[in-house]
């Protein structure tokens, strides 16, 4: 069984430098481990996503053209996560504000092309399937 993913949960991006943590907001108005609890709708960049240092994505526009004018050496820009799908798969039984909990197994993609997972979910007490 996975951990639910909580208020504070530390993340990381394949194509970041640094990890992050997940901010969630308590409109779902469930609690775990005395943090709110995630589901899959918390994916907002800025709002529930912060950045991961700098990108080092050819995809990412800032890090392609800081990349060709240093004559194609790579270079990473500050990190500005794209995530417009939720993130998946989600549980398959528990709901969250009638969407799927988000548990330690899920991941997030970034349009940049980056896959966020979840490192340290915030909390060590409570399963979910």
């Amino acid at each position: 069984m996975a951990m639910q993913v909580v208020n504070g949960a530390q993340l990381m991006c394949s194509q970041g430098m640094a990890p992050s943590a997940l901010v969630v907001l308590p409109v779902n108005r469930v609690l775990s481990s005395n943090q709110p609890a995630a589901n899959i709708m918390d994916n907002k960049p800025m709002v529930n996503i912060l950045p991961f240092g700098a990108c080092r994505s050819l995809a990412n526009p800032t890090v392609a053209s800081a990349t060709a004018a240093a004559q194609g050496v790579l270079t990473p820009m500050p990190c500005v996560p794209v995530t417009p799908a939720p993130w998946t798969p989600g549980s398959a039984t528990v709901l969250l504000a009638n969407m799927p909990a988000l548990n330690n197994d899920c991941k997030l993609m970034c349009t940049w092309g980056g896959q966020i997972s979840v490192v340290v979910p915030g909390q060590v007490t409570e399963l979910i399937p």
